[in-house]
């Protein structure tokens, strides 16, 4: 039982909490509605489950928080007030016709998302509000302290409540000027689907499903834009590889020891055509760039034949127009592959030294995979075990501990 609400509260936090949010204008009060709804089952699921668990959470929680404004506003019955702020009174346009068709999911994001909220609190709010993702979860994506990302959300909701800030889809005019914050947002619900960053399992299905669900109601609903094609391109092309990731026994496959007969071919022709599309429109962005490497992946019938140097050019474009250590890494492994380990470790060696990236453990992950190509099996031990500190997820933490354990004197391979 306790897990079963534990997979609900994953796979249906966004879908519940999203029109508690409408009905009631409030996180907090929406937060509380659904918390109550999963205390009552607890109580009510000891005999056996019902038999849609989402369902029977999401109208607890509605019911739980008609109660609550009831008592609190002493409003009229739910027919005459609560359901009236719901559904719009007149359909004006198209996009307010997208806005009625859709559920209120894509809607929650854009208020999130409000230009009077600071970049990284958008980001982080709209995470934890959508994906049900802890503050543990934000702070590793965004490379920050707990505490630090603890602060940006209380802030976000303080500055929601206080500037009054409305749940209701953006102007037409203005959905373009909109879409960035978004689009970021949408790319790292479906990162933590892909890597999730807790648990024992590698991906969450559930977030990448969800988090290409939306990329295409973006699209939907603001066509021409080349980076929200670039990002579901991306999406899907990273996707592709979903069931090649892991082993038989859910062990973590390095790209270059996946079965590529796995690999989902519909999902790459789908994505290679998006970005080709997207190229053509020549507003190239981030997320186009990215959708370029992984289609240079995706396209290549053996790891060997992975065209690195391509994909290291394509990373410094990537650099040029979204400089950040991260993506400096990732070039860093594309460098080491194309032209020796000894170039892209100088590379890393630089990140290290810098700090910025000292909590992330995908640096000493991939400094330690690259000392141990180079046979210093000394300091790969000793970057391998930083790493072990630093993930939370069991998959990635066995792989990790295969790792030092593998490791033997003289110069590895492979």
């Amino acid at each position: 039982m306790h897990r079963e609400i534990e997979r609900v509260f994953r796979s249906e936090h966004g879908r519940i909490i999203a029109p508690l949010i409408r009905l009631s204008g409030s996180f907090d009060l929406a937060e509380d509605a659904m918390q109550e709804a999963f205390l009552a089952a607890l109580d009510a699921w000891q005999s056996g489950l019902p038999e849609n668990p989402g369902a029977w959470i999401q109208t607890t929680a509605r019911r739980k928080l008609i109660d609550r404004l009831r008592r609190e506003t002493r409003q009229q019955p739910l027919e005459t007030a609560g359901e009236a702020s719901v559904v719009p009174l007149m359909i004006q346009d198209t996009t307010e016709m997208f806005w009625a068709k859709h559920d209120d999911r894509l809607r929650l994001i854009f208020t999130c998302c409000h230009p009077a909220l600071a970049r990284e609190a958008q980001v982080a709010l709209t995470l934890r509000t959508l994906c049900g993702l802890t503050t543990a979860n934000i702070a590793r994506a965004f490379v920050v302290p707990e505490a630090t990302m603890a602060q940006r959300l209380v802030r976000a909701k303080h500055k929601i409540r206080v500037a009054n800030i409305p749940y209701r889809e953006p102007a037409p005019g203005v959905l373009p000027e909109r879409l960035e914050p978004v689009l970021a947002v949408v790319y790292l619900i479906f990162n933590e689907g892909y890597a999730a960053s807790h648990g024992e399992a590698l991906v969450r299905h559930d977030l990448c499903r969800e988090a290409i669900r939306l990329a295409r109601l973006l699209i939907e609903l603001i066509p021409g834009q080349a980076e929200a094609e670039g990002l579901l391109a991306l999406m899907l092309l990273q996707d592709s590889r979903a069931r090649a990731r892991t082993g038989p026994r859910g062990e973590l496959l390095t790209l270059d020891r996946q079965d590529r007969s796995m690999w989902d071919r519909a999902q790459i022709d789908e994505g290679a055509t998006l970005i080709e599309r997207a190229l053509r429109r020549r507003k190239p962005g981030p997320y186009q760039f990215q959708a370029a490497i992984a289609a240079v992946h995706a396209q290549a019938p053996r790891a060997e034949d992975t065209d690195w140097r391509e994909v290291a050019a394509l990373y410094g474009e990537l650099f040029q127009s979204q400089p950040s250590p991260i993506v400096r890494l990732n070039q860093a492994v594309a460098i080491a592959m194309a032209y020796g380990y000894e170039c892209g470790l100088a590379v890393m060696d630089e990140l290290a030294q810098q700090g910025d990236l000292d909590d992330y453990y995908m640096l000493h992950a991939s400094r330690a995979d690259l000392l141990r190509r180079l046979g210093r099996n000394g300091e790969a031990r000793i970057a391998y075990a930083r790493a072990l500190q630093l993930t939370r997820n069991s998959v990635e933490q066995a792989f990790l501990r295969e790792r030092i354990s593998g490791l033997m004197i003289g110069p590895a391979s492979g």
